[in-house]
């Protein structure tokens, strides 16, 4: 499953208070692949991620999944591809404060419509394994640190099966050494659960993990340093 930006803008306002958030941007987003996109605050980084996630519809231009074009769907059509094949990781780990690390997982099959069962209890510890908490499924928000609450929002974004993942500055909220370790991860997910991934930041820092790296200044994206192919090989 792939996610295809096609030559897409963003207008905001009217007349003369019109601002181009997006400027014919394009790209193709592949599985198993972590695509990051850099630039400053307001360059348009995180306009991008709402019309990548149907949570924007775009002035001009289209994005597709899988060939579906998002941008043509129902409001309630949006709703279900968000819960069902887009995954977001945000700057907070906007985790609810009175769930369990576990229930946090297990509140997106609620989400579905559905009472969890024992095999999404069995996913929902595996997906705490690989982010390496396991150990701290029973603990709530407030017994979390800054990365132990930013993996178990990896892992709650895993929880569905996505086809895309959408990553928002995950690495804002922490020191250099936990957020390199974040971004780590995400790679490693990504490659291991076959999906196509974006994330933004304004950090630099944070880029020896992507697969591809672009940046984006005044809502135009254009080809940055390619990161290092051989971790995610």
């Amino acid at each position: 499953m792939s996610l295809i930006v096609e030559n897409v803008q963003l207008v905001l306002g009217k007349s003369n208070q019109r601002v181009i958030v997006l400027d014919d941007v394009s790209l193709n987003l592949k599985p198993s692949s972590l695509t990051a996109v850099v630039g400053p605050s307001g360059a348009g980084k995180s306009s991008l991620l709402a019309v990548c996630g149907g949570l924007r519809t775009p002035t001009g231009g289209r994005v597709s999944i899988d060939g579906v074009v998002i941008s043509d769907l129902t409001k309630a059509a949006r709703t279900r591809i968000r819960r069902d094949r887009i995954g977001f990781v945000f700057q907070q780990s906007n985790l609810v404060p009175a769930l369990t690390a576990i229930d946090q997982l297990l509140l997106l099959v609620h989400l579905q419509g559905r009472r969890p069962t024992k095999m999404d209890r069995q996913r929902a510890l595996a997906l705490l394994d690989e982010v390496g908490i396991s150990n701290l499924m029973d603990r709530r928000p407030n017994q979390l640190s800054g990365g132990e609450q930013q993996r178990v929002g990896i892992a709650r974004a895993l929880m569905t099966n996505p086809d895309i993942l959408l990553v928002d500055e995950p690495t804002s909220m922490l020191d250099q050494v936990r957020g390199q370790q974040i971004v780590e991860l995400l790679a490693t997910e990504c490659r291991e659960h076959k999906v196509a991934t974006l994330m933004v930041t304004h950090d630099h820092s944070m880029l020896e993990s992507a697969t591809e790296v672009l940046n984006i200044v005044d809502g135009r994206l254009s080809v940055g340093r390619f990161a290092n192919r051989e971790k995610l090989l």
